[in-house]
């Protein structure tokens, strides 16, 4: 699903790009057709650029948050499963109790 909205995204800025680079070389229209083409593309690949440079970050940023919550949920875990052992030794200790002190 990730792959998906990432591909999605991506293809979502390469529209943008070519929108934004398309209106760039309009405000030159003295340039050559060839320049302008040229500007274009530099355009785009500079803003293209950019943009994997925000996405790889976040994608980074994403990957350490979702490390440090799995962690922190694996503390928790183990808390509350020692927590469940120790409640469950109490009750069995109390539920014997009364035959231990017949005996």
């Amino acid at each position: 699903m990730f792959r998906l909205e990432g591909y999605l995204a991506w293809e979502a800025e390469v529209a943008a790009a070519q929108r934004e680079a398309a209106g760039f070389v309009e405000r030159f229209p003295w340039l050559s057709g060839g320049q302008r083409e040229a500007v274009r593309e530099a355009y785009e690949a500079e803003r293209l650029d950019f943009t994997e440079g925000v996405f790889d970050r976040a994608a980074r940023r994403s990957r350490r948050v979702a490390e440090f919550y799995r962690r922190r949920c694996l503390t928790i875990c183990t808390r509350w499963a020692g927590a469940c052992v120790a409640a469950m030794a109490v009750t069995a200790l109390l539920a014997a109790l009364p035959v231990l002190l017949r005996g």
